[in-house]
């Protein structure tokens, strides 16, 4: 279920202001699912925000990071990491100004089945790298230009 559009930026300031609050700095992780084969990415339209974006999601308290990592691909994409990605870097969300997030790339992840639309995700599925949606997150647009281009990703998200 969407919210309408005017309602949007309001909630999404408020869960903002509230996990300011609640996490004055938080963790998150993202990665680049590449699929060398079909030469493919996998992207994730959220309900809560416009555009399509890299997997992943914050870091829980008591959580690793490779935890947290297999636990956002498979809620959003039912995708199991079939060895260990390679880190890419730690990026700084300046937008969320309390936000640090860390890169990963897998080329070898396996897709358990369909991913099912929910109240957090709206759409996940693979792109051909030279087909990627128009609305594609500024973020995610540079990190898979950095990454395609052989570069370390810059240092704010």
């Amino acid at each position: 279920m969407r919210l309408p559009s005017i309602l949007r930026p309001l909630r999404n300031r408020l869960l903002q202001t509230f996990f300011l609050f609640t996490r004055p700095m938080t963790l998150g992780v993202r990665i680049i699912v590449h699929d060398p084969a079909a030469g493919t990415v996998f992207l994730v339209r959220h309900t809560y925000v416009e555009g399509w974006h890299l997997p992943g999601g914050g870091v829980e308290r008591g959580e690793t990071v490779m935890e947290a990592l297999s636990k956002e691909l498979m809620e959003e994409g039912r995708l199991k990491l079939a060895t260990e990605p390679l880190f890419l870097g730690v990026l700084f969300n300046r937008r969320a100004r309390h936000n640090h997030i860390l890169l990963y790339l897998s080329e070898d992840c396996v897709q358990t089945g369909d991913p099912d639309p929910n109240w957090e995700i709206a759409e996940a599925r693979a792109f051909p790298l030279d087909g990627l949606p128009e609305d594609l997150s500024p973020a995610t647009a540079r990190r898979i230009a950095e990454w395609r281009a052989g570069q370390p990703p810059a240092k704010d998200w």
